[in-house]
């Protein structure tokens, strides 16, 4: 049993770019998934929610050498079309810089694609292989193959959990909670969400707006909708469980078709087939988790999901991991494989900004829920676009968090809601064609220095 290896538990987004990385540095690693091999078998219906990249994510993605191959495979999306109730649909920018934008993406696409890579670079998969737990102390996690029963134990140099919200390696941790301190909080919102799906035009090509994220806000709940390359869109409903326009009470068809017919009435048109695929399609839950520490003993790590899980509304979850192995890999540039000090720093950097980007996702479901419609909020995100265009220095809370990968996400946050209550203010009183732009900005550079 050879103890020089790395092994990595979980072979999706995050542990599959990390292992290519540490691959690409002349580490020996080993890469171990639950599931099994998803090039060869389909993904489950109504689990994919597509997603979106942006330059967190993509700086990444440059370190092992596949932005570009990745960006081939995405759509780019210049902002939200927002689609109020009773009234015509209009395109909010994400920014008020024409390079900036961010990118739908497929989950099984970009997934494949890193798995394709590890492989070439000749890094071990194993698939089917459950982690059951992991001896902090020894680096010693025992596993289980799904498909055979077969139980063993395999030793590393060290262990890092990639294993996702339901991380085994991190139960492992909490395990010695006494001992590590172990901080753990889960926090579930009221809401879950389904999948279903716009077809592709039959003259090929797309029914609505390919270059944006469709959202039909409804105060209490709404419908996201992201391009796919083949005409197609990912449609996701984010509804509350309970109440009277729950999930748990759109149990009959007649009932659904009711509630699409007065409050979805135009995707009724373009999802002929909602019914069928509302009750085929599971009901998923949406969740938050922080935790602390997220190392033990400098023989075991976790990062992406297993360590900072949260809610998909900032379209950060994806870039706030692939964010995890840019720094990882920065530090061990600079420290080499001092696994101890490499895991400490990393986790003491890391935590922080993750939490950070846990507060922003859940401010934003709010946002894009009963707020992108509000006349206040459309003011302020029209003021922000022209201040984005004539001012380079200007950079919006959205446009911090998604466009500034230079800027830690908890910065970004304190600058961002700092601006975002001042801008506020002002388009309460004033309508922004009345304002002087100048001094707007210069308020703005205060916040800034302050």
């Amino acid at each position: 049993m050879k103890e020089d290896n790395i092994l990595i538990i979980g072979a999706g987004l995050c542990g599959t770019l990390l292992a290519i990385r540490l691959a690409q540095r002349g580490l020996r690693v080993k890469l171990y998934e639950k599931r099994p091999d998803m090039r060869r078998h389909a993904i489950s219906a109504g689990r994919s929610i597509n997603l979106a990249l942006s330059k967190r994510g993509l700086l990444a993605l440059q370190r092992v050498g596949l932005e570009e191959q990745v960006l081939q495979a995405c759509i780019p999306m210049r902002g939200r079309m927002v689609h109020p109730l009773g009234g015509e649909a209009f395109f909010s920018p994400y920014s008020g810089r024409p390079q900036d934008y961010i990118n739908s993406v497929s989950r099984g696409g970009l997934n494949s694609l890193l798995l394709d890579e590890a492989e070439a670079l000749g890094i071990p998969i194993y698939f089917h292989t459950a982690c059951l737990e992991v001896d902090l102390q020894q680096a010693e996690a025992r596993f289980e193959n799904r498909q055979t029963g077969r139980q063993w134990s395999e030793r590393g140099q060290v262990i890092i959990g990639a294993d996702g919200a339901g991380s085994a390696v991190r139960r492992s941790l909490m395990a010695h909670s006494p001992d590590l301190l172990f901080n753990y909080s889960q926090h579930f919102l009221r809401h879950g969400y389904k999948e279903l799906s716009i077809l592709p035009h039959e003259q090929k090509g797309w029914r609505i707006e390919q270059h944006a994220l469709h959202i039909w806000p409804r105060d209490q709940f709404m419908i996201i909708a992201l391009p796919n390359l083949d005409g197609s869109f990912t449609v996701t409903m984010f509804h509350p469980f309970e109440g009277e326009m729950g999930f748990r009470q759109l149990n009959t068809p007649e009932r659904l078709r009711q509630f699409f017919e007065q409050y979805f009435p135009e995707l009724i048109a373009l999802m002929p087939h909602y019914r069928e695929e509302f009750f085929q399609n599971p009901t998923g839950s949406l969740g938050t988790i922080k935790c602390f520490p997220w190392q033990a003993y400098g023989r075991v790590l976790i990062m992406g999901d297993a360590a900072h899980a949260i809610v998909p509304f900032y379209g950060q979850g994806m870039n706030a991991a692939f964010e995890d192995v840019r720094v990882f890999d920065d530090l061990l540039e600079e420290c080499g494989p001092k696994w101890e000090e490499v895991f400490t720093r990393f986790e003491v950097s890391r935590a922080p900004n993750t939490d950070a980007i846990a507060d922003l996702a859940l401010d934003n479901f709010i946002e894009m829920r009963d707020r992108v419609d509000d006349e206040d909020f459309i003011r302020k995100r029209r003021l922000e676009r022209w201040l984005e265009q004539q001012f380079p220095d200007y950079y919006s809370k959205y446009s911090l968090v998604t466009f500034r990968p230079d800027l830690p996400y908890r910065e970004a946050m304190r600058l961002g809601r700092r601006q975002d209550e001042l801008l506020l203010e002002l388009c309460s009183q004033q309508a922004p064609e009345e304002m002087d732009l100048q001094a707007v900005h210069a308020q703005l550079m205060q916040l800034q220095q302050a």
